[in-house]
């Protein structure tokens, strides 16, 4: 694999690869690559044939790592994604089979089908980055990342997230449909059978994991921390919201800005990074009153509505 000579070149060279098989969705993309410089996890909501897992998987399959994926329904246990201890009945000794979270990208499809006891294995994962069995603790490879996608409409059956399981996400993005340039560009590609299963590796791990540590090296200055520190207070004091973004999605806004600005080419936080990340950061950890909900329509309306209330620095 020949490998791109600075950060940014890495950065466009993964953008480049994606894009080979995602037509017109280069904000959905950046996003995605935001979310994972930050080791963070994302979860894309929106209406089947969009092209979520397809986004996913060409992520995953752009970096030499491990792709894991999990087709979520109500049959999957939280064994089959962290493992178990298996007893050997001959000798009776242990051994620890590892479950679909051993991997570097793991795709959880259709996530609010799994039962609650399934979803909550996650937890631990997403957080910590670990895994604990019978007493034991075993840390997931790095880097890791969990993308979940769930659809919006036909939710027959389905198990709603918890704010707990939201919570863990750094961001909710969605695809939406393409424009009709994009769509003819994309059954033209159909014709010739471009999938993201034919994508070869333009970055290792150790290269994400190198970009992942150098976004400590984005400075960001004390009025615009003060910036998220006043966007997040906005939310708690709101009349309109129910609950407001805890000190997580406080550190989440941060590192997706930092990480956002690296992806532009600069080692510095503007406010736009801030604002242009807020709602995709921000929007599902609220939960807005009914007065909220007739008033600003959605989670991200009320994020829009809050950034218009908090004075922007310099």
């Amino acid at each position: 694999m020949e490998r791109p000579a600075n950060r940014n070149e890495k950065i466009d060279a993964l953008i480049g690869n994606i894009e080979k098989v995602i037509v017109g969705k280069r904000d959905a993309i950046e996003l995605v690559i935001t979310a994972m410089l930050t080791g963070g996890h994302v979860l894309i909501e929106d209406v089947p044939g969009v092209g979520k897992t397809q986004l996913v998987s060409a992520l995953a399959r752009s970096c030499d790592g491990i792709f894991g994926r999990l087709q979520m329904t109500p049959d999957v246990m939280p064994t089959d994604i962290t493992g178990f201890t298996l007893i050997n009945p001959g000798d009776y000794t242990k051994s620890f089979q590892k479950g679909a979270a051993f991997c570097n990208f793991l795709l959880a499809d259709e996530i609010n089908r799994a039962s609650p006891k399934s979803q909550s294995a996650l937890l631990e994962i997403m957080e910590e980055g670990q895994v604990s069995i019978d007493g034991i603790t075993y840390t997931l490879p790095s880097p890791f990342m969990v993308l979940a996608t769930q659809n919006p409409v036909e939710t027959y059956g389905t198990y709603h997230l918890p704010e707990a399981q939201m919570d863990r996400f750094i961001m909710k993005i969605s695809m939406g449909y393409p424009s009709g340039k994009d769509e003819a560009e994309i059954l033209d590609r159909n014709e010739n059978r471009a999938t993201a299963k034919e994508l070869t590796p333009v970055l290792s791990c150790s290269d994400i994991v190198e970009m992942c540590e150098s976004i400590r090296d984005v400075k960001c200055t004390d009025q615009l921390k003060d910036y998220i520190v006043a966007i997040a207070d906005a939310t708690r004091k709101a009349d309109f919201i129910k609950l407001g973004v805890s000190p997580r999605g406080s550190i989440a806004l941060y590192r997706a800005s930092k990480a956002y600005a690296m992806i532009s080419g600069r080692n510095y936080v503007i406010p736009d990074d801030i604002k242009t990340l807020a709602p995709y950061v921000l929007s599902h950890r609220l939960i807005l009153t009914p007065k909220g909900k007739s008033a600003c329509g959605d989670q991200a309306g009320a994020v829009a509505k809050i950034l218009e209330g908090v004075r922007v620095p310099y």
